[in-house]
């Protein structure tokens, strides 16, 4: 995204913690996995959001009119031998000249710096207990101003994801277009995936497939891989990946990929041995019909559970069809019967993080859907091996069907479209592409 995007952003927050406030927001650090080997680095969602700013051990200091310069950096110093061993950084100079601050100095300087600016300020926004580290300093800052007496020292401390957070719910064009990206590759993903899917494989073979998609265009899992066959379909979190896939199999695949911090989040569920069985197939087309009926619910005006009613209407009623759930449907409904076949909801904020920030009620009532706000949409059926009191044909069937929308002027965008959807269109992708 190009510089003059995070710079209206910046424009949006300070307006809204007017001149007197200053706001604080630290960057990701980086973190062990083991010994002196780091995890991979992911930039904080809200640090990123204001800045581009993709380094670590940096601070974001804004503070509305001031004369000497409203936003500040504070980030690492340039320094050859570690560029050697790390790669580069952008260093204080390169933070005004390529991101658009008006001023920068290195992080070893905050102590020095940060104190007077906080000393002219009434009000302090920055989140408590995300940064635990960052916390213990301001409150040392903040101490040692009032410790010196006759020094002004701010007042009110205010949580500033309430009102970043709210921000981040509504995309731009620019963030749609970075969405829009994510889904596309990770579309192209699960076709890759699902034409190679074969009985005999392992799921990580399959699971392969997609991060190869993802690498060779410059994007990275944007959560860890679920990729679950057989029982493991019935698994809503499954991470190990390491079953082999058998003929008669379903396969549940929940990848999605982050491009340029943006995230997409697809599912698809389709016969390892390219052919649903019957029971398979009612499943299936019973969860996509629940999937259609919440999306005709995406629109503007609509809130925000009604998509999940309608989801939850069409699921209780063809369990009831199938005789896997007994009894009237508004009964079945109003008890949550279904929670034992269908217990997550049926969709999510989606962005920058793949469960977004946002609220989904205000002021105790459903949030009502709006032009910018994106989510997924997800419902499934879930019947694992040795359900009681459900016939044997349908043990083993796990199947979630999701996609990714976009709240449109007169109704969604649908950014995963592409991807085959119906039992017929599945059936006739796997296993495609030759051994």
């Amino acid at each position: 995204m190009k510089p003059a995007e995070f710079a209206r952003r910046r424009r949006q927050i300070m307006r809204m913690i007017g001149k007197g406030g200053v706001a604080l927001l630290p960057s990701a650090t980086t973190k062990l996995r083991n010994r002196d080997v780091a995890y991979e680095f992911r930039q904080d969602s809200d640090f990123f959001y204001l800045t581009g700013f993709n380094e670590p051990d940096a601070l974001l200091l804004l503070a509305p009119g001031r004369e000497s310069g409203e936003v500040l950096l504070f980030c690492r110093e340039r320094d050859a031998v570690r560029e050697t061993w790390d790669g580069s950084r952008v260093g204080p100079q390169g933070a005004i000249d390529d991101y658009g601050v008006d001023d920068a100095f290195p992080i070893g300087d905050i102590d020095d710096i940060a104190p007077g600016i906080l000393e002219q300020c009434d009000r302090v926004y920055h989140t408590i207990g995300m940064h635990p580290e960052f916390d213990q300093r301001l409150i040392g800052w903040v101490g040692a101003l009032r410790e010196r007496g006759g020094s002004h020292t701010p007042d009110e401390f205010i949580s500033l994801d309430h009102l970043l957070h709210d921000l981040r719910l509504y995309k731009s064009r620019a963030e749609i277009s970075a969405m829009r990206r994510a889904a596309k590759i990770a579309v192209n993903a699960h076709r890759r995936a699902m034409a190679a899917a074969r009985p005999g494989l392992y799921e990580y073979e399959v699971e392969a497939e997609f991060l190869h998609e993802f690498r060779r265009h410059g994007t990275r899992a944007a959560y860890l891989p679920i990729v679950g066959s057989g029982p493991n379909s019935c698994i809503l979190h499954y991470h190990a990946n390491d079953r082999r896939l058998e003929e008669g199999d379903l396969l549940l695949a929940d990848v999605g990929c982050e491009y340029d911090c943006y995230a997409s989040d697809i599912t698809r569920t389709f016969p390892v041995g390219g052919q649903f069985s019957d029971s398979q197939r009612a499943i299936y087309d019973l969860v996509l019909r629940a999937q259609e009926a919440a999306l005709s619910r995406c629109e503007p005006g609509r809130h925000w559970n009604e998509p999940h009613e309608a989801a939850v209407e069409v699921i209780t009623e063809g369990l009831r069809r199938l005789s896997i759930l007994e009894g009237g449907v508004k009964t079945l409904i109003k008890e949550g019967a279904y929670k034992r076949f269908f217990m997550h909801r049926t969709g999510h904020w989606l962005g920058m993080d793949v469960h977004d920030v946002g609220d989904y009620r205000v002021a105790d009532q459903w949030r009502l859907l709006e032009p910018g706000m994106a989510l997924t949409v997800e419902p499934g059926v879930y019947i694992p091996p040795g359900s009681r009191g459900v016939a044997k044909r349908w043990w083993g069937i796990g199947v979630r069907i999701e996609d990714d929308v976009v709240i449109t002027r007169d109704g969604h965008d649908l950014l995963t479209r592409g991807l085959p959807r119906t039992a017929d269109e599945v059936e006739a992708l796997v296993g495609s592409r030759a051994a």
